[in-house]
């Protein structure tokens, strides 16, 4: 499989860490409010990326997967 594409508008993050806490090895928080990111992630990290997007309550985290939602 190809490995994840994403890109967070870091304009519009607020620093919710809802990313972190649902993909770990793929977003850091620098500091209180830094969001550090790999922007090519491991297709082993697709889910979890799917469910950082959907839970971005600002939705700053654009990728190429469609967005997961609980229950499907």
């Amino acid at each position: 499989m190809i490995d994840v594409k994403l890109v967070v508008d870091l304009n519009r993050c607020q620093g919710y860490a809802q990313c972190v806490f649902l993909a770990p090895d793929v977003f850091t928080l620098h500091g209180e409010e830094a969001l550090l990111y790999d922007a090519g992630p491991a297709d082993g990290e697709r889910e979890h990326v799917s469910q950082a997007a959907a839970a971005c309550p600002v939705h700053a985290i654009t990728t190429d997967l469609p967005v997961h939602h609980d229950g499907e």
